[in-house]
């Protein structure tokens, strides 16, 4: 009787989920319907079940090889290696200073170091991350940016403004100065360490605060309150110390000074002297955001790599607004740094980003309908990886086909570039940054607006390059 009781008590609970949008045996049945059973059905499971959705969906009509020519390319030599690690947006953006050094100096297969620049990104990062919890140390630790902190204390991502402030503080070395070592090669576990070590520095640094003696009077209370910043900034000090030993123990020791060409130099010296202009001023930022309005200015909270750093900030575009820039600079001869969502329909070993690369919906029987703003505000499409711009094949003057110079190695796609349509480039390209003169002024007019302020959390920048 009891368990006849409770199987009735238990269908009367499902009855009552049901009818506040749960499934009923009624819907379940007809639900079930689209499952038919046929043959057709049955031969699709039976793939489907031992082989990898992007192999079955394979568009066989589109599976030749583009044609590769491009009406303009600019001239580069290398491929690059990111290896098992996040530092696209530090390849990229050293690739760009490359191709410039090449084309100026002919300096054939040149790099710069990127563990150089890696070692002081994850140092101001360091900084950047303690200094935010000394700022919100009264807030508590549910508010959403202190959330946000100890949520990203430090990662390998990043962004073209990151990588203009390192090396204007900084400078840069040759590749052969300060080697990539198997930690720089491979990022996870060093990541994670920090990660942990920072989290329990930032609750250390919040416990300091808490524990100050509230002061009786004004003049108190700003006497009590310098006191404490300066504890506050010295234990700072004394953790980025430790963060200094763990990455020369995983990275390094940072050059102070090296021979080059018979010279010595210092990175600082090394970089003016090679390069020598304006990397935080003589760079403009575009996107192409539909989710956003076009022609304003925005600029994100906590997106940069230094404190004392540039926030990434941008001005909104349609897309045919950037291709015009990116054409020019082309046609100068000037690579630029891009960044797109680059999983979507990318065939890896032909190289090449297409629209008609995977029929998706003929596989699985089902229409995928959003177009470019709704993949962005439903999280489905965001920018993930950068890599260099440096060819376009333009057809009576209008694009066909664009060209990036990738940084996963030379056996990698086509040559160690990607292709990517024209259609592909208005669908999954996001970020572009060109240097100031082939910015048109009626752009250059936008960025004297006063910037729309975006949390560290927007979807758009969640988790960035």
């Amino acid at each position: 009787m009891k368990r006849l009781i409770a199987l009735l008590l238990a269908l009367g609970s499902m009855t009552a989920m049901a009818q506040n949008g749960g499934i009923t045996p009624a819907m379940l049945e007809q639900i079930s319907k689209g499952w038919k059973g046929d043959a057709s059905d049955k031969a699709l499971r039976n793939a489907i079940g031992q082989t990898p959705l992007n192999t079955l969906a394979v568009n066989a009509e589109n599976a030749a090889m583009i044609d590769t020519h491009f009406s303009d390319r600019i001239k580069t030599t290398g491929i690059t290696d990111q290896k098992s690690s996040g530092r696209c947006w530090l390849f990229t953006g050293l690739n760009v200073l490359r191709a410039a050094a090449i084309e100026k100096w002919d300096l054939g297969d040149f790099q710069f170091s990127q563990n150089y620049c890696f070692f002081w990104d994850q140092l101001e990062k360091a900084n950047l991350f303690l200094q935010g919890i000394i700022d919100t140390r009264n807030k508590p630790m549910d508010d959403r940016e202190v959330d946000w902190l100890f949520s990203n204390p430090i990662g390998d991502g990043g962004t073209f403004t990151g990588v203009a402030n390192l090396v204007t503080k900084y400078g840069l070395v040759p590749a052969d100065v300060m080697p990539e070592t198997a930690v720089a090669n491979g990022t996870a576990q060093m990541s994670s360490h920090l990660r942990t070590l920072l989290r329990q520095y930032g609750l250390e640094l919040r416990d300091m605060a808490s524990a100050s003696p509230r002061a009786k009077s004004k003049k108190a209370a700003v006497l009590t309150e310098e006191k404490l910043h300066a504890r506050l900034q010295e234990r700072k000090t004394q953790m980025l110390a430790d963060v200094y030993h763990v990455l020369a123990l995983c990275l390094g020791v940072p050059p102070a000074e090296f021979e080059w060409k018979g010279e010595t130099k210092t990175p600082k010296q090394f970089y003016q002297d090679l390069l020598g202009y304006d990397l935080e001023g003589g760079y403009v930022m575009l996107m192409n955001d539909p989710s956003r309005e076009y022609g304003k200015v925005y600029e994100i909270q906590y997106d940069r790599h230094l404190y004392d750093g540039q926030n990434w900030l941008y001005v909104n575009l349609p897309v045919e607004r950037i291709k015009e820039m990116a054409i020019a600079s082309i046609k100068a001869g000037v690579a630029m740094y891009f960044s797109c969502d680059v999983g979507k329909f990318l065939d890896r070993k032909r190289g090449v980003a297409d629209l008609a690369n995977y029929d998706y919906e003929s596989l699985l029987g089902v229409n995928f309908t959003m177009d470019k703003k709704q993949r962005i505000l439903t999280h489905a499409s965001g920018s993930s990886h950068a890599m260099t711009l440096i060819a376009v094949d333009l057809k009576d003057d209008k694009p066909a086909k664009w060209m990036v110079e990738n940084s996963w190695g030379a056996a990698s796609g086509y040559k160690g570039n990607i292709i990517m349509t024209d259609e592909w480039f208005n669908e999954y390209m996001f970020r572009l940054v060109v240097e100031r003169r082939f910015v048109p002024a009626d752009v250059l007019e936008m960025l004297k607006q006063e910037p729309v302020q975006l949390p560290a959390w927007d979807p758009m920048f969640a988790a960035e390059l």
